[in-house]
């Protein structure tokens, strides 16, 4: 059955070079399009599409109040078109907040400049985006467009959830003693804003233990996701610098664009910021962060994978459980896409799978 698509956005032109993309794929079918967000709601309203593309700026209603107004009514997948800008990351963090699923760049030009690319792109988004429907918030499958998040192949739902090893299922306690646990890693992609906001929220000021975050965004983003997270936190956090000190206390952003490794120098555990190499697919790569951790902190860290597509972290997820570490991943209900969680349990490696709502509750009382 085609993936029913509702295209938004103030300008013809590209309404219909979205559309044409989209109807290229015989497994997507564009059911109408909508030039406001009044126009989206309604139609979202009366078509109930499986999946929608909403531009953020758009007159009468722009894309984030449509968003929540969907959301709240009759939840639905919706995809936002952003710019790559300082201004374009605020925006779509509050249309992530408000609900949309993910984003994708305006101009396609930041995704590729071969157009048969982008197409391919687009439509495979939008085929995984489709792929799971749900009266709450969907969760769903994308691969990312960017060229700092692509991985080297679409992973299909069936694919990330066929043949699970069963994953080691101790206790919180038996693999979290207080005093032990010198550094907690947190790995995510699609889906992951909102929920490194859920989890961080939950910690208090004095939180004994450095952070280290590592989410799958444009370079763009992250300084303005890092003062989002900042501003709603009881802890610090911000985007990393070259030479900064892990402290407790202190959750440090990887920056888009970038590597973040924690090394150790004149005996103090500072972050070292390098340019990604030809070939790495995720820039930040969070199995490149866990690796570096893996040799500094035998036994003593904490591991978290969250939601999000491929399977970013399962490598470096190995090193840290070798090590002598645990690892926990988000559950399968509570990801908007069980790409990531799924590629660590699936290997037998996790210690707890616990939905999004517990994981903060569960780091604020055990580590």
């Amino acid at each position: 059955m085609a993936v029913r698509v509702l295209v938004v956005d103030d300008s013809r032109f590209f309404r219909r070079r979205v559309t044409e993309m989209l109807e290229a794929d015989p497994q997507i079918k564009v059911i109408d399009s909508a030039e406001n967000g009044v126009e989206a709601v309604s139609k979202a309203s009366r078509l109930k599409p499986d999946v929608i593309t909403m531009d953020v700026e758009m007159p009468v209603m722009d894309g984030i109040a449509a968003t929540r107004k969907i959301m709240a009514s009759h939840p639905t997948a919706i995809l936002m078109f952003s710019s790559l800008t300082t201004d374009g990351a605020r925006a779509t963090l509050d249309a992530l907040d408000a609900g949309a699923v993910d984003f994708l760049p305006k101009r396609f030009e930041d995704i590729s400049n071969d157009r048969e690319e982008v197409k391919k792109l687009l439509c495979e988004r939008v085929r995984a985006v489709g792929e799971r429907r749900s009266p709450s918030r969907p969760a769903v499958v994308p691969r990312p467009v960017f060229s700092s998040t692509r991985p080297d192949a679409p992973a299909s739902r069936a694919a990330a959830t066929a043949s699970k090893a069963p994953p080691v299922r101790t206790s919180i306690n038996s693999v979290l003693k207080k005093g032990l646990t010198k550094l907690v890693a947190i790995g995510t992609s699609t889906g992951g804003p909102v929920a490194l906001q859920n989890v961080l929220k939950q910690l208090p000021e004095d939180f004994p233990v450095p952070i280290v975050l590592i989410q799958h965004m444009p370079a763009s983003f992250t300084h303005a996701f890092a003062q989002r997270l900042n501003s709603t936190c009881a802890i610090n956090v911000r985007e990393a610098q070259d030479g900064d000190f892990l402290e407790a206390g202190l959750a440090l952003l990887a920056p888009g664009g970038q590597q973040m490794l924690i090394e150790k120098r004149a005996g103090r555990d500072i972050v070292r910021i390098t340019d990604s190499e030809p070939g790495q697919n995720y820039k930040p790569c969070v199995d490149i962060t866990f690796t570096s951790i893996a040799k500094l902190y035998p036994g003593k860290l904490l591991a978290v994978v969250l939601t999000g597509m491929g399977a970013d972290g399962r490598e470096g997820a190995k090193l840290i459980k070798e090590g002598g570490s645990p690892i926990w991943a988000q559950d399968e209900a509570s990801c908007v896409v069980y790409g990531m969680p799924a590629a660590v349990v699936d290997a037998g490696i996790v210690d707890q799978i616990l939905p999004l709502d517990d994981i903060g509750k569960a780091l604020a009382e055990k580590v």
